[in-house]
């Protein structure tokens, strides 16, 4: 036993010695899969956990919340529920994101009535210096958290000024709160005073209940909410968790997928490298087998040699994870690049599950990647082995087709599978089979294609010699080619798919960007927050200005449909019912209004509507708006791709009939013909509210909206470029490790009269063949790949479709790089092997 495990160590030692460069390579590559997926792990889990104490510290000691299905409803609903069996304390709250001006993000603010919160959130109370005891039921003060004075750069006694409507209204600073979360910006005034300064008179955003001690929570909840009807929503905290989990989920499994992508990259360089080292030692290990190691044990130490290679990789990559999710959470925000954990500043904290789970997939994809390798070595007859020339034969079960096709097969059908929790699950297998078995197949295509070449190209009497040559060995060792062409395939597979699928939704989203934006200039109110809006008369003002023609004007509001899903956005704006493709983007057949009756009021759902809600064309549905009873068709659908958690459009007309909300937030203004867009803006900015209003053309809107496009899939664009680099260092590791294995091969060359430049041009045209039929497979994969992920995992994920784009001028600069980088290789890998005297080449056939 001893002696096995001093073999053991020694052959790990002479095996890494000899071959550092390609085992440090497939390390790497394991390496960077375990970082990307623990470091976005890490980072969700921390702005979670800090969200969701964040929002419980909110609702502090309340068993439920009653919220109406519109951001406000009537506050007379509040004596009703205080007074209601069962409910111990009622505590009204408005909730407002509050636009700053000069600042790019709202600041939250909770109007409360400091006696009844003071029992049910104590940490939500003001405290005022005692000099001033009475400041937390004052109207001109507001209390701030320490990270909103840190943020709004104010400290007790200074002014505030906040945005309502068109107007600044000023606060004093009174001092901080109790208790928030580290980085929660909050601020907290009167309830009565929140409602007069921002114009929400008579108005709530939610009723906080805590219940009597032995009430029965759950039936309290269901016999509430039908006593109350549809058009109030009866939540709990954990549904304000569940919301922000969905909202973020489709996100997170995206860029674990990515990372996920990497380690399997990593798992084909392990199963390259363990390939070419059984091959190489194929003879070592027959002798060892002579001298008495079994097979088990043989299995074993091939297999040790792959976990090695894994752990190092996980390792490595788990303190890289910890390392980016440090630098993430510090420099960039918890946000995920998706703006879903807003006002929370986590820290990032060990986490044995999640560690325990990619060290292990770490370990488990590099044993993976050995195991067929290890089978070969095991299975192969020592006496056979110990023959020169019976590489190829080791390779041989690698040429079966059979499980590739089933692979192939699972794949098509998986990508008709709808999606399972929310997620593309089906899709996602369907790529990661359609990979295993596009590179299962290669040493099968590499046999047909280089046979029929060999065929084609040995009947010509000008065929040179080095071709002939090159042609000869693909054909007659397909095992070998496939492996040196694995590499290419999976990673230009990989980049064509990520390619195809980043530049098929960027120019989607700039085609739906010119349909939208479709007015010569477009004004909004407050930004950011939900406390702006033009007045009747404002909007008059706004219309009249000189060299405007037109003015549509809109409004923006929630509508919350389930309690545990985010808020539906409504945008009501001016629609032509006979002609809504004029103003959206629709996904297919229209409602007319002779198809539907005049007491039916038409609305146009996005595509996420359909998912999420079931809504379809022509579908009868109710919304909490307007007065019960009141009956909505689905008049079309409409591609969105800003709010994936759904929107309604209805006629501005309608929405005011239903709401008697006269405000408008946005307004689409088209210039007099010949009129010049500078001017229009100079009077917008003239009138007496020009400050408050934010003006930008189309051409700024588009550049704003790709920037941030870009940096959204700044990480994608980033495994591209691992992905071609983990390629080329794959390619140069392979023919590194034949060229080295062939020297015997070309001793006999030189033997018959080839010279060491032709020795080494038909190594250039073998790199050069093998590099460009993998580029070939590679780009059909990758083609197939990209189906999925623009067809299936999109929609599924994020409930938008989109239009097929090849960005063929990318692809072919990468595919010659990559051509150009295999040849050379070649010839550079070649040199140590011709430089080798051709009489001690050949010494060990002998």
């Amino acid at each position: 036993m001893q002696g096995h495990r001093v073999l053991a160590r020694w052959l790990l030692g002479a095996e890494w010695r000899s071959h550092r460069g390609r085992a440090l390579v497939a390390i790497a590559t394991i390496a960077l899969g375990v970082a990307l997926g623990y470091a976005v792990q890490l980072i969700n889990s921390a702005a979670f956990n800090e969200f969701s104490a964040a929002t419980r510290s909110l609702s502090g000691e309340a068993d439920l919340q009653v919220r109406g299905a519109q951001a406000w409803f009537d506050e007379s609903v509040y004596p009703r529920l205080a007074d209601q069996p069962g409910v111990a304390l009622a505590s009204p709250v408005l909730a407002l994101d509050v636009t700053v001006p000069g600042r790019n993000a709202a600041l939250p603010l909770l109007g409360i009535d400091v006696f009844k919160a003071g029992r049910i959130a104590p940490d939500l109370i003001g405290v005022p210096s005692t000099e001033r005891p009475f400041d937390t039921l004052a109207s001109d003060t507001v209390f701030l958290s320490a990270a909103a004075q840190q943020w709004l750069n104010v400290k007790t006694g200074d002014v505030l000024a906040l945005q309502s409507g068109t107007a600044i209204v000023r606060f004093r600073v009174a001092g901080g709160l109790v208790r928030t979360r580290p980085g929660q910006r909050l601020a907290v005034m009167d309830i009565a005073a929140a409602q007069w300064k921002f114009g929400k008179l008579g108005k709530l955003s939610r009723v906080d209940v805590q219940l009597e001690r032995g009430v029965n929570r759950e039936r309290f909840k269901q016999d509430l909410q039908t006593q109350l009807g549809s058009r109030w929503v009866i939540a709990e905290t954990r549904d304000a968790e569940s919301r922000t989990d969905r909202l973020s989920r489709a996100y997170r499994i995206n860029m674990n997928v990515l990372a996920l992508v990497a380690l399997f990259t990593g798992a084909f360089l392990v199963f390259s490298t363990q390939a070419l080292g059984v091959v190489r030692r194929r003879a070592q290990f027959a002798m060892l087998r002579v001298l008495g190691l079994t097979r088990g044990q043989l299995l074993r130490q091939i297999l040790m040699e792959g976990a090695l290679l894994g752990l190092l990789g996980a390792l490595s990559g788990l303190a890289l994870g910890y390392a980016l999710a440090s630098g993430a959470l510090r420099f960039f925000g918890s946000d995920l690049g998706g703006g879903y954990f807003p006002g929370v500043q986590p820290q990032v904290g060990f986490e044995p599950l999640a560690t325990a789970l990619f060290l292990t997939l770490g370990v488990a994809v590099s044993v993976l990647g050995s195991l067929a390798p290890a089978l070969e070595a095991a299975r192969a007859r020592p006496a056979a082995a110990l023959k020169a020339g019976a590489e190829e034969g080791a390779l041989a079960r690698l040429a079966t087709p059979w499980p590739a096709l089933l692979c192939l097969l699972a794949a098509a059908v998986l990508t008709q599978m709808p999606p399972w929790f929310d997620t593309p699950i089906g899709g996602y297998l369907a790529v990661a089979l359609l990979l295993v078995g596009g590179i299962a197949l290669m040493p099968r295509v590499t046999a047909l294609v280089f046979g029929a070449a060999s065929r084609a190209f040995g009947t010509r009497r000008r065929a040179g010699a080095a071709s002939t040559l090159a042609l000869a060995r693909l054909a007659n060792a397909p095992g070998h080619a496939s492996i040196a062409m694995g590499g290419v395939l999976s990673s230009f597979a990989l980049i064509v798919a990520m390619a195809i699928m980043v530049a098929s939704f960027r120019v989607s989203v700039e085609d739906w960007l010119v349909h939208l934006l479709s007015a010569d200039l477009y004004v909004r109110v407050a930004p950011n927050g939900d406390t702006g809006g033009l007045r009747p008369d404002e909007q008059a003002l706004v219309a009249a200005v000189p060299g405007i023609k037109t003015a549509a004007f809109a409004r923006t509001a929630r509508l919350t449909l389930d309690p545990a899903r985010p808020d539906v956005v409504m945008l009501a704006r001016e629609i032509d019912a006979a002609d809504p493709g004029a103003n959206l983007q629709m996904t297919g057949a229209v409602l007319r209004p002779v198809d539907f009756h005049a007491d039916e009021t038409p609305i146009w759902v996005s595509e996420a509507m359909v998912d999420l809600y079931g809504y379809k064309l022509g579908q009868r549905v109710r919304l909490p708006l307007g007065k019960p009873g009141q009956v909505f068709v689905v008049a079309g659908v409409w591609r969105d791709y800003v709010r994936q958690t759904g929107a309604i459009q209805i006629r501005l007309a309608d929405y005011r009939r239903l709401t008697a909300d006269t405000s408008a937030t946005d307004v689409a203004v088209t210039a007099q013909p010949g009129e010049p867009v500078e001017r229009v803006m100079a009077g917008l900015r003239a009138l007496p509210f020009g400050a408050s209003l934010e003006l930008a053309q189309p051409g700024e809107i588009r550049a704003h909206t790709l920037v941030i496009f870009d940096r959204s899939f700044a990480v994608t664009y980033l495994l591209e470029a691992v992905a071609i680099v983990i390629g080329l260092f794959g390619v140069a590791a392979t023919f590194s490790a034949q060229t080295l294995a062939r020297a015997r091969e070309f001793g006999m060359l030189r033997h018959v009269g080839v010279t060491r430049s032709q020795v080494l041009g038909i190594l250039a045209l073998e790199g050069g063949m093998l590099t460009a039929c993998g580029i070939a497979m590679g780009f059909m994969l990758g083609f197939a790949i990209s189906l999925i992920l623009v067809f299936v995992v999109n929609p599924q994920s994020f409930h938008w479709t989109m239009s097929l784009h090849v960005p063929w001028t990318v692809l072919a600069t990468v595919a010659l790089v990559m051509l150009v980088s295999s040849c050379s290789t070649a010839v550079i890998a070649g040199r140590g092997a011709v430089s080798v005297n051709a009489v001690r080449a050949v010494k060990e056939d002998w």
